[in-house]
């Protein structure tokens, strides 16, 4: 049985055979029973640990503390290091195992070079894996910005999920959701009206609608009358004005042609491209549905809301403006609904960074008072901001000049030392992922 099982696995799995039939032997168990309580410990950078842990409760439970580690100490006396165990000690309830370093090292080496691409995934961890239908929603940049660094992190953290996913067997769905709608591009069309170029617009369009943004926002803060054109811009745009919607439509255009690029650039793909323009009609069938649920409340203000619970909680969330239009969090709603319709996913992977936790969060209940029951198949994977990051302050560092900048640098290096050659180019982009991970 033991050899069966390390027919199946890979190089590290054969160690938990093992270990596993020194155990079964002293234990007078089968191998496979024993084999679950084996366990890989985790790699430490601050201290140096075990390869394998073995619970003792787990195959001895139902004994007092004090008699389970005297069972512990008294099983692991019995066991004896060999060839591939070169060390044996015990724990709080535990046996740890430490596998001999050269034979570790030779036998993973041997694997990589056997396996290839495909090292990892012949795991017997992954045996027996339910095949699922998984959807990731990442990156997800607004148009009319330019993709600076702020934007990496989400792209390489979710197109890992999705190739990780993909690798043990998984049928992924990698969806770009553009913010491509809101009260910003209010701003921006009323801010193009009064400082926009079309001859910027023609030579470097990202770049000039970053500047306008920019120069809109501070033209808002000193100015009433900005914010009240950028509010009648977007009411423009909800209520599908020819004129408005030309001028977004330019700018989604050019924003999207950019990012195609920038993509291509880090070897990321996605298999469609979606925005919050896309629910701006549905968003009105969700507010609906809450109203008919009876979820839809107003304030003194007009502004709809729904809370969070209905025993009493007084949390709510603001799914509608006081003027009529959509939020943020409405379109979320009609297109999570629309995604499961669509696609029917097992799980769905929301990768933004951990700002947007309580909103997810929000998102989630609001699905589930709706009668959602698959809201709860719905995931946030959060991750750390990058610092800095404020468009509407010009305080940005765009990911485009930090490559260029990187080549550069690369290619200086490369002239003044002969022995490094381009035989890999995909290697500086493979360093930018992992350090942008690493942080």
């Amino acid at each position: 049985r033991v050899e069966r099982g390390r027919s199946a696995a890979m190089a590290g799995s054969i160690y938990r055979w093992r270990i596993a039939a020194q155990l079964s032997s002293v234990l007078e168990m089968p191998p496979d029973n024993v084999i679950k309580s084996i366990h890989a410990v985790p790699v430490s950078k601050k201290r140096q640990s075990a390869d394998f842990q073995f619970s003792v409760s787990s195959v001895l439970g139902g004994s007092k503390k004090s008699d389970i580690q005297l069972q512990t100490q008294r099983l692991a006396e019995q066991l004896k290091c060999d060839d591939v165990i070169s060390e044996i000690s015990t724990g709080d309830g535990r046996i740890n195992f430490t596998i001999n370093r050269e034979l570790l090292v030779k036998s993973v080496l041997q694997q990589v070079f056997k396996d290839g691409s495909e090292y990892g995934i012949k795991s017997e961890l992954f045996t027996g894996l339910p095949r699922r239908k998984i959807l990731i929603e990442f990156s997800s940049p607004n148009i009319a910005k330019k993709f600076h660094v702020g934007h990496l992190r989400s792209t390489i953290i979710g197109h890992f999920i999705a190739n990780l996913k993909e690798a043990i067997g998984h049928h992924v769905t990698r969806i770009n959701y553009l913010g491509d709608w809101g009260m910003q591009f209010g701003l921006l069309g009323a801010g193009f009206q009064q400082f926009g170029s079309e001859e910027k617009l023609k030579s470097n369009p990202l770049r000039h609608l970053v500047e306008v943004y920019i120069e809109a926002n501070k033209a808002a803060e000193e100015d009433k009358t900005i914010k009240k054109m950028a509010q009648d811009f977007f009411k423009k745009l909800e209520a599908c004005e020819e004129e408005a919607l030309s001028l977004w439509q330019r700018f989604r255009d050019v924003s999207i042609e950019e990012y195609v690029r920038m993509y291509q650039r880090l070897g990321v793909y996605f298999d469609e491209y979606s925005g919050e323009s896309f629910y701006q009609e549905k968003c009105q069938e969700v507010l609906k549905v809450l109203d008919g649920k009876g979820l839809l409340k107003k304030t003194e203000e007009g502004t709809g809301i729904v809370y969070h619970s209905e025993k009493g909680d007084q949390s709510y969330s603001a799914v509608m403006r006081s003027d009529g239009t959509s939020l943020y969090i409405t379109r979320d709603i009609a297109a999570a609904i629309d995604r499961m319709d669509k696609y029917d996913p097992d799980t769905m992977i929301y990768v933004t960074d951990k700002s947007q936790i309580s909103h997810f969060q929000n998102l989630f209940q609001i699905l589930k008072l709706l009668g959602h029951k698959w809201a709860e198949r719905c995931q946030h994977v959060p991750f750390g901001r990058v610092q800095g990051m404020k468009t509407r302050k010009g305080d940005v560092v765009f990911l485009e000049d930090v490559l260029d900048e990187a080549c550069s640098m690369v290619l200086e290096r490369m002239a003044s030392t002969k022995s490094l050659q381009p035989k890999n180019w995909s290697t500086l982009l493979r360093q930018l992922k992992k350090l942008d991970l690493q942080h």
